[in-house]
């Protein structure tokens, strides 16, 4: 490093623990001066000296870095545990936190310093936000809790360690993406539960179903008809919830097709553009009278249930087979009957197909439609899990929206042909 990276790299590091300082400082800006076994000036070069030590290690041996923050904290320590006595407390935040400053400090030298300088934010925000962190784990129940944590294991220690690979003849079910649909689903319904209970009933669960939507308006349907299963009051809320979600899905088919296929536009936004109209319009109704009626509000028990996830998973696998053996048997014999097929399960894979066929093999337009019957025979799909999982009124609702956007997207091809 020459002579101005050197600075710039010492400065970052001041700077890390002068911000971290600043916090610290401000927290018990009620005591006397002198009363704090670190503050501002302190914390500012705990960072400068993680600097200095890393630096140093750079001329000397790497093993210099480990003495010095040995010696640091052999400094630190007879001031901390003194200051902890006089206010009968046995907090070893003020120890971490300059534990912490110093390694950043010696990173922002070594390391990438966006990184050192990431770093002391997210340590300065996490320090700044006790109370709101004491507060929210006091109110934390121990389903909320488990349901988190069983989210996590899903997420980041079993779906790693299953296959990326079709395991069956046909070449159909892949453990890695049918557990990724699974976890989906179980993100789902913990996004629109915490929603809920910060937003409230109704925002709360139309907010977390348009941003299911973005991701998976399935998986918002099954969520949400679940709820309505335990609870026959309240749908409602539900009913605008899965609308906004399938509105979202239409609108996010099209622009992913588009950003591929910019003549698309025109075909999409007159078959697709209607439909998704349609959705937004009967979300918004159904918002409104949720917000009118007097009746009782939802009450949700848990984030999510496993065993609901799991048989959605078994039937998932199940459609994606049926619809596999059917196209490998010849029962799909050209493009729309395959759009139809494919789009029961998922609309991606067939949307991104058209989208890069259009204007070379096939017409825009035939594109479009391709794309529209996919989103057709998802909204069938979905349809069929709110029939069946969830509660008559709710069943109800989402058929009378289904047929009118099934109606109005059947037109717009008819009209535009």
């Amino acid at each position: 490093m020459d002579t101005l990276q050197i600075l710039q790299r010492l400065l970052l590091a001041l700077f890390i623990g002068l911000l971290v300082g600043i916090e610290r400082g401000w927290q018990e800006r009620a005591g006397r001066e002198g009363s704090r076994a670190a503050g501002v000036r302190t914390f500012a070069l705990t960072g400068l000296a993680g600097g200095l030590a890393a630096l140093l290690s750079e001329h000397s041996t790497p093993l210099f870095l480990g003495f010095a923050m040995l010696g640091f904290i052999a400094a630190l320590l007879p001031f901390a545990w003194r200051e902890a006595d006089k206010a009968g407390s046995s907090s070893a935040t003020g120890m971490i936190a300059a534990l912490v400053t110093f390694l950043l400090g010696a990173y922002a030298v070594w390391g990438s310093m966006a990184a050192a300088a990431a770093g002391g934010i997210a340590a300065t925000i996490l320090l700044a936000e006790r109370k709101v962190l004491h507060e929210f784990v006091s109110k934390l129940t121990w389903t909320e809790l488990r349901a988190a944590l069983l989210l996590l294991t899903m997420t980041f220690v079993l779906l790693p360690l299953l296959p990326d690979r079709t395991v069956d003849p046909w070449n159909a079910l892949n453990p890695r993406q049918l557990w990724l649909m699974m976890v989906v689903i179980a993100a789902v319904s913990s996004v629109g539960y915490v929603c809920v209970r910060v937003l409230g009933e109704r925002a709360g669960l139309v907010a977390a179903a348009a941003a299911g939507g973005l991701v998976s308006s399935t998986a918002v349907t099954l969520a949400y008809a679940r709820i309505s299963a335990k609870q026959e009051h309240g749908v409602l809320p539900l009913a605008s919830g899965i609308a906004a979600a399938w509105a979202v899905s239409l609108l996010r088919m099209s622009t992913i097709a588009v950003a591929l296929a910019p003549p698309l536009l025109l075909p999409l936004s007159r078959v697709l553009g209607p439909p998704a109209l349609v959705l937004a319009v009967f979300a918004a109704v159904f918002y409104r009278r949720a917000s009118q009626s007097s009746g009782h509000p939802l009450v949700l028990d848990a984030p999510f249930e496993m065993g609901e996830v799991l048989k959605f998973g078994v039937l998932l696998a199940a459609v994606t087979l049926i619809a596999k053996v059917a196209n490998v048997s010849g029962l799909s014999g050209d493009l729309v009957p395959l759009a139809a097929a494919s789009g029961f399960v998922d609309v991606d894979p067939i949307t991104l197909s058209a989208a890069r066929m259009a204007g070379g093999t096939i017409t825009p337009a035939f594109a479009a439609t391709l794309i529209m019957v996919a989103g057709g025979a998802n909204v069938v799909c979905k349809t069929a899990v709110a029939l069946t999982i969830g509660s008559r009124a709710l069943a109800l609702n989402v058929a009378m929206f289904a047929a009118a956007a099934s109606v109005v997207a059947a037109a717009a091809w008819a009209a535009w042909g």
